[in-house]
């Protein structure tokens, strides 16, 4: 007879059991290729995620946004008129015509001018207004409120107010001879060599209080401590404002500064509604012109050519600040 065999019992059997478990989860477990694949396939889930959540928003911007955009910018390669549905490429025409145009020269210098004297003072008085109100004044809460109100008033209701006040008859030429200052009476906006004066200043009234309220951001982010090192190091105020507090605001000065440069170059309202481009071409900028070229003159395909230029300025003011703030952070 053959002989029976018994399974094993007690700490065998156990011995056994705890090899097979052992076993089946080493069977179980991915080699290092198929794990290493695994978090490679989960890791790229986990970062595709979030895209699908931008595709609603990504598709709205294409069709309302981008698609237009780009049928608009063909016209710059037309002679179209704007109304007639007869539209025939003229290439580059449009652009060859801007740089022989005496009118677009000297828009695309008024442009400049209005962007760069505009961004110059409005920065600074921004900041002093900014430095002014962080003090220990008691009216600091309501000074901040009074300067950030005009920037809060629409641009069109700035124009027509400041062409009041500027007026030869105006409250500002009123208050002069008022105060026994006569001889300074100007006519403000039909003087042309005043006139981008004049429109950069109100341009400053309106948007100081902005730039001063990005600036307060910029100095309540400083730490503490930072300044009280300072003050125990025996620097004296303008030593830290120069060597510690500036510094330390340049997120704040270059957001500021890419801020007003696009405002600067796409101003339109408050010059439309003060001088409509005169005296003459004196005020004219690049949109008045645009403006009228498209919706007086009829020359949209021109005006359309205008307007790629404009955005060009702007792309290429505005990549060169970005990079001007991250790249020194090392954040590019």
């Amino acid at each position: 007879m053959a002989a029976v065999r018994h399974a094993p019992s007690g700490p065998a059997q156990a011995a056994a059991q705890a090899a097979a478990q052992a076993a089946a989860q080493a069977a179980a477990q991915p080699t290092a290729p198929q794990a290493g694949r695994r978090r490679r396939r989960s890791s790229r889930r986990h970062v595709a995620a979030p895209w699908w959540f931008l595709i609603p928003a990504l598709a709205f911007y294409l069709f309302v946004v981008l698609i237009p955009g780009a049928r608009g910018a063909y016209f710059a390669f037309t002679n179209w008129n704007g109304l007639s549905r007869v539209q025939q490429f003229v290439g580059l025409a449009n652009f060859r015509a801007i740089l022989h145009d005496p009118a677009a020269s000297g828009a695309i210098e008024h442009t400049l001018f209005i962007a760069v004297a505009v961004t110059i003072a409005q920065n600074v008085a921004g900041l002093l207004l900014a430095l002014g109100v962080t003090s220990r004044i008691k009216s600091r809460n309501a000074l901040r409120v009074l300067f950030f109100a005009p920037s809060v008033v629409a641009p069109v209701a700035t124009g027509y107010l400041w062409q009041y006040l500027l007026s030869p008859a105006g409250a500002v030429n009123t208050l002069l001879h008022g105060v026994g200052l006569g001889f300074l009476q100007q006519d403000w906006l039909g003087d042309p060599s005043l006139v981008l004066w004049s429109i950069a200043t109100v341009i400053v009234w309106q948007f100081a209080g902005y730039s001063m309220v990005i600036f307060i951001a910029g100095l309540q982010s400083i730490p503490g401590d930072v300044l009280e090192a300072a003050v125990v190091d025996g620097t004296n105020p303008w030593q830290r404002f120069w060597h510690v507090t500036f510094p330390l605001l340049r997120p704040a000065v270059v957001i500021n500064l890419m801020l007003s440069v696009i405002g600067g170059l796409k101003l339109f309202d408050q010059v439309w509604v003060m001088t409509s481009g005169g005296p003459g071409d004196a005020s004219q900028t690049m949109s008045t012109l645009i403006y009228q070229n498209a919706f007086q003159f009829g020359e949209y395909g021109y005006s359309v050519a205008m307007a790629l230029i404009l955005t060009m300025f702007v792309a290429i003011l505005s990549g060169a600040q970005y990079r001007l703030l991250f790249a020194r952070r090392g954040l590019r």
